[in-house]
């Protein structure tokens, strides 16, 4: 795996410092989990929720950190999502919303888990699954804004002209867990 720190990177690192210390507390009548691992045999995903909060009724309501701003597509939602599908499914209780907190405006914004968002969810996952299983990578797509901001910049396989191949032997490996 490569990485390579920057400005962004580091405020990421310092934004999750508190949530990826998988301390867990009781605020309030909510009991906090941090650093949550989770998974999704339905939709197959696994991964780690930031931060899982259960309600004295034992509502489940998982919370998403980003560093940056809301933004205009969904991708921050749909990852919400498939975390709340995830939890449904290990838990056996459904999740009608969460929350994304962005650290630039430190506020939480609410998400709803509404028909439409949850099949997007599921059928981002499915298009996943299909790639990860013929072993395609999506084309790079070239953004002056987001590259140049990017602590890979000057690593970036998608950048260079054999790029593909380079994404293509990593996802390969990937699969068949070398």
């Amino acid at each position: 795996m490569l990485w390579s720190e920057n400005k962004y990177t580091a405020e990421g690192d310092l934004l999750h410092m508190r949530v990826d210390s998988g301390v867990n507390e009781s605020r309030a009548g909510v009991k906090i989990e941090r650093k949550v691992l989770i998974r999704s045999f339905e939709i197959g995903v696994s991964g780690i929720a930031d931060l899982v909060e259960i309600g004295l009724s034992g509502q489940i309501y998982p919370v998403e950190y980003k560093r940056g701003r809301p933004k205009a597509h969904q991708a921050d939602k749909v990852q919400l999502c498939a975390q709340a599908i995830c939890l449904e499914e290990m838990l056996n209780k459904e999740i009608l919303e969460g929350a994304l907190f962005y650290g630039k405006s430190r506020r939480r914004e609410k998400v709803i888990f509404d028909p439409n968002l949850r099949e997007l969810t599921k059928k981002t996952a499915r298009e996943l699954q299909d790639m990860l299983s013929k072993h395609i990578t999506p084309p790079p797509v070239y953004s002056a804004k987001k590259c140049n901001a990017c602590s890979l910049k000057q690593i970036c396989q998608p950048l260079h002209p054999r790029g593909k191949d380079f994404i293509d032997s990593m996802l390969v490996k990937a699969v068949e867990g070398k």
